[in-house]
């Protein structure tokens, strides 16, 4: 089957949201007695053209988990080397989501990285901003429990200076101030590498989205395993709490 032809197969059926924890990339060099970095260098590869067939499909926003808040804890020198990585992977491949109409954010709390890597950061947001194709949020320094705590701490302030009434604070003032506040909650949530959990991320708003789990290591996952994984989430029955007798219905009225 064509791309034309699967897009085609998916339609009304792709995920608007697809969120990705790109796990394996250690593992994948371990195997190939690689040091660990190189595994890290093979998943920006996979990253790119997971990229480019969101973009072909028309998924509106891809999310990615790039680097957690409890990333930190890992050996240091790996930690450095990520950075670095983080900051080359930006200067080199903003042109190319440029080309690809693609709007990069970066959401997590940036304030722990270097000046320099913040500057590049806020660099390529601004290079890709006016972009109109996929919207592709990368997490770094993000943690579920820190982006509904920051939240909270927002509104816990407008409370105390006296701009809000706390009787009136809801689930939805809350995600008003989450890191993707404008963008559809994911449909679809992946994750490579064989572990099965969500490891703080996004916690609030994956409260819906379909959990689809491979065993493929993230530099191995190319776009026919994204395809297999679009194929799976089609044959999703999604109910949102009502009975699948009741979603029926609502296709056929």
């Amino acid at each position: 089957m064509s791309e034309g032809e699967q897009a085609q197969e998916y339609h009304g059926k792709l995920p608007r949201h697809v969120a990705i924890i790109m796990d394996g990339n250690g593992r994948w060099a371990k195997q190939r007695h690689m040091p660990r970095v190189a595994g890290h260098h093979a998943g920006v590869e996979s990253l790119r053209s997971i990229i480019q067939r969101c973009g072909e499909l028309g998924v509106e926003a891809l999310t990615l988990f790039a680097f957690s808040s409890e990333n930190w804890r890992r050996p240091e020198k790996e930690v450095g080397l990520l950075m670095e990585l983080f900051f080359v992977a930006l200067q080199r491949e903003t042109k190319k989501l440029n080309e690809r109409n693609v709007r990069l954010r970066v959401i997590g709390d940036l304030s722990r990285f270097s000046d320099k890597l913040q500057r590049e950061i806020s660099k390529a947001e601004e290079r890709t901003k006016d972009n109109t194709g996929l919207l592709l949020a990368v997490a770094a320094n993000y943690g579920g429990r820190w982006d509904i705590t920051q939240a909270v701490k927002k509104l816990a302030l407008q409370v105390e200076t006296g701009e809000l009434n706390a009787a009136v604070v809801g689930e939805a003032m809350i995600q008003q101030h989450l890191c993707l506040a404008d963008m559809p909650e994911p449909d679809l949530f992946i994750r490579t590498g064989g572990e099965q959990r969500v490891s703080n991320f996004l916690l609030w708003q994956l409260a819906y989205s379909e959990l689809y789990f491979t065993d493929v290591l993230w530099p191995d996952f190319d776009k026919q395993q994204l395809n297999t994984a679009l194929e799976w989430f089609a044959g999703r029955q999604r109910r949102f709490g009502r009975t699948g007798d009741q979603v029926e219905q609502m296709k056929r009225a």
